[in-house]
């Protein structure tokens, strides 16, 4: 099972994450199967690539909390329903 998940980067007191699919059995820094995106908590910056993070859902791959709320905050799942609608 795949899931879009958090991994920690940068220095110690100055945390940076890369979104990424990753495989369930993988740990927090292991080897990921694509970079989807990149989260800055301290300067609040967020940028997602759309179109592989989309594919990543349609696969079935499941959201981790944290990072289901940075995509809902940039519009994510409404550009996912629109995709089923326009399909459909």
């Amino acid at each position: 099972m795949v899931k879009l998940r958090l991994k920690r980067c940068g220095r110690k007191q100055r945390a940076v994450y890369r979104i990424v699919a990753i495989d369930v059995r993988s740990r927090r820094e292991g080897r990921d199967l694509r970079k989807v995106g990149f989260y800055d908590p301290i300067n609040n910056q967020t940028h997602l690539n759309v179109p592989a993070i989309l594919y990543f859902l349609d696969k079935g791959a499941q959201p981790t909390e944290t990072v289901q709320d940075i995509s809902k905050k940039a519009g994510v799942f409404t550009e996912l329903s629109l995709n089923h609608t326009k399909f459909n």
